[in-house]
């Protein structure tokens, strides 16, 4: 994938670069930039092909570019095809820049319709470009990239919307760091771990109640449509460098599964240009209408409780919330974010929904009186079904923070809960995070659906099962090492006079080699 195609990665940051020498050092501003250029290209290439698609079956179809647009501020109306990429990418350079900015983009911010919450958030959205000779290479270099990936997915075998998701998470990773709010990217493999393990239907309801560019729920659209076809027709899946099915999503994309997945996915996040990112990585994928709101889930003004089937997340780890400001339903006795995330995800899921979220190591093992709370609820309120143990590396080079991946039912009940010590997620464990042979991923699926309380006991192994009567002994502790039995190997020294002896031999060796040397240097 990406990783491995130097030429992709090599345009990527010549793209960047060009964004810097232009004037535009914000990395935040840059992205909201870049990806206002991929989506205008990308919606072309969609409307081309939803259009040709249409002339093939003989339906009908109306494109977003049929018919007139009234230029915001003037009285002139314009043929929207001018609109699209493959018209106005022809233009001279400084028409070009006028076109864009004054036609382009307003027909892109009121896309959706007054009432979509993608015009809502783009309401402010500016289009920054300082001048046209940025605008003219910034798009060659787009088009460049959409090249390769075009060539990468026939050669390669890979699907199109993949490798477009690894520029695009490229990308985005510029801004992922760390130290703002405690967020930081999650590794679309752990993302496709995490939809694996609770498996979500065409039909559900999935959240996210932090989903920065909505990761998450790409990965839960992708894994239903994988599993669509695995159900219609198995032949045509393959399996992905991660180790995991994938399938080329658009046999499966009729208008009625569009239609479904069109209402399925809900995201909040309380970062305007995340909200905006997120709204378009969704569209580009091929949700039309997506609902990521401007919103804060641990304040008073969130209340959707008790909505959802499924909740994929990895909330913010640092942070507290004002005392004042928290939710009245989260009671935790904390203002810690990390704490209180898990708390609203328990109550966003509908009896019976299933959640699976990242947390920082402090969750799991911490004495505090909020902790032993938390990790209590879940494990007597609903039922805790895994605790997967990730490597520290795994979150590099953002953070080398130790985390684990939770996955609980809401209302079910604990008997057992199963542990496993995830050692490789496929790639290497230092900043570089380079692709290696070794990977836990694909085992810890295929383990986790056939775990057996009875046949898992062997603690020495990577995955084992604990009955909760152990846990809630513990404080409900549920740090996998507190449980694990480690293997010692028996390390046989030799006897001390043997030992003696070699070191005598090793003596009269050096004294020997000083005799012969001495004469040489006098």
């Amino acid at each position: 994938m990406l990783q491995n195609n130097a030429q992709l990665k090599s345009l990527i940051e010549k793209l960047w670069q060009n964004f810097w020498e232009g004037g535009i050092a914000n990395p935040l501003t840059a992205i909201e930039q870049i990806t206002y250029l991929i989506f205008m290209k990308r919606l072309d290439d969609l409307e081309a092909k939803r259009e040709r698609d249409a002339e093939f079956t003989g339906e009908k179809y109306v494109s977003r570019f049929a018919g007139k647009f009234n230029v915001p501020g003037s009285t002139e109306s314009i043929d929207k095809n001018e609109l699209r990429w493959s018209v106005f990418k022809h233009k001279p350079a400084d028409e070009m820049l006028f076109h864009v900015q004054m036609k382009v983009f307003p027909f892109l911010k009121d896309l959706n319709g007054e009432t979509s919450p993608f015009t809502k958030h783009m309401a402010n959205a500016v289009f920054i470009m300082p001048k046209a000779s940025l605008l003219v290479s910034a798009i060659n270099i787009v088009e460049d990239i959409f090249k390769e990936i075009e060539k990468d997915a026939t050669e390669g075998g890979h699907a199109f919307q993949d490798i477009q998701g690894d520029v695009y998470e490229m990308l985005l990773s510029e801004i992922a760091t760390a130290g703002k709010n405690g967020q930081f990217r999650t590794p679309r493999h752990i993302i496709k771990l995490m939809a694996e393990l609770v498996a979500p239907q065409l039909g559900q309801r999935i959240a996210d109640p932090a989903c920065g560019t909505g990761g998450f729920l790409l990965g839960a659209y992708q894994y239903i449509l994988t599993d669509l076809v695995r159900k219609k027709d198995p032949a045509k899946l393959s399996k992905d460098e991660d180790g995991f099915e994938r399938a080329a999503i658009s046999a499966v994309l009729t208008q009625k599964v569009k239609t479904i997945l069109d209402q399925s996915f809900v995201g909040y996040d309380i970062d305007t240009t995340m909200v905006r990112l997120g709204l378009m990585n969704l569209m580009m994928h091929g949700i039309d209408e997506p609902k990521i709101d401007y919103k804060d889930t641990l304040s008073k003004s969130y209340n959707e409780d008790s909505q959802f089937d499924i909740i994929m997340a990895n909330p913010p780890f640092t942070g507290n919330i004002d005392k004042g400001d928290i939710n009245e339903g989260l009671k935790l006795p904390t203002t810690k974010t990390e704490l209180l995330f898990v708390e609203r995800i328990f109550n966003m899921l509908k009896m019976g929904g299933t959640a699976a979220v990242i947390v920082p190591s402090g969750v799991i093992q911490n004495s505090g009186k909020a902790f032993e709370a938390l990790r209590k609820m879940i494990i007597e309120k609903a039922e805790l079904k895994a605790v997967v143990a990730v490597p520290s590396g795994a979150f590099k080079p953002y953070a080398g923070v130790s985390t684990a991946i939770l996955i609980f039912t809401k209302g079910g009940e604990t008997n057992n809960v199963w542990f496993y010590d995830m050692q490789s997620d496929g790639y290497s464990l230092d900043d570089k995070r380079n692709k290696i042979a070794e990977s836990d991923l694909p085992d810890i699926v295929q383990r986790y659906k056939s775990r057996d309380a009875k046949k898992d006991s062997d603690r020495k192994l990577k995955y084992f099962m604990v009955r909760k009567k152990e846990i809630v002994e513990n404080n409900y502790d549920l740090n996998l090492s507190t449980y694990k039995e480690e293997v010692y190997e028996e390390v046989k020294y030799e006897k001390p006079n043997l030992i003696f002896k070699k070191l005598e031999t090793l003596e009269e060796s050096i004294q020997s080699g000083l005799k012969e040397l001495k004469p040489l240097i006098q």
